[in-house]
C-alpha cells in the first residue's frame, strides 16, 4: 500500500470559510410570526416578519425596549442581520442573559 503525499494547498484550506456558515441558529417561540425591527426597540420600523418556525443567527445582542414574550421580560434586542433586531424574548437561547458580544 502506498501513501501518496498531500499538497500544501490542499492541507491549508480553512475548516470554515465564511461566517454564515459557523453561526448557530436559535428558535423563535412555536405559534409565532416575529417582526424584525430596524432597531433595538418596538419604536424602530418593522423591517420585515419572519414565519412561524424560523430559526435565526445571533451575531450581536444590545439592550432596548422592555419587551415580554414567551421566554420571559427582557431588554436585550438579537442582531440577527444587517439593520435586523428581534427581541430575545422571543428566541430560544436557553439564557436570561447575554450569549454573544454586545453590538458596538
Amino acid at each position: 500500500m502506498s501513501v501518496e503525499p498531500v499538497e500544501e494547498a490542499e492541507r491549508a484550506k480553512p475548516l470554515v470559510t465564511t461566517l454564515a456558515a459557523a453561526a448557530t441558529y436559535f428558535s423563535i417561540a412555536p405559534g409565532v410570526r416575529l417582526n424584525v425591527r430596524s432597531g433595538p426597540g418596538t419604536g424602530y420600523p418593522i423591517v420585515k416578519a419572519l414565519p412561524e418556525g424560523s430559526r435565526v443567527p445571533i451575531h450581536c445582542q444590545t439592550p432596548g425596549t422592555r419587551v415580554t414574550g414567551p421566554y420571559g421580560t427582557t431588554t436585550i434586542w438579537d442582531n440577527i442581520g444587517s439593520g435586523q433586531y428581534v427581541s430575545d424574548a422571543y428566541v430560544n437561547t436557553g439564557s436570561d442573559g447575554y450569549i454573544r458580544p454586545r453590538c458596538g
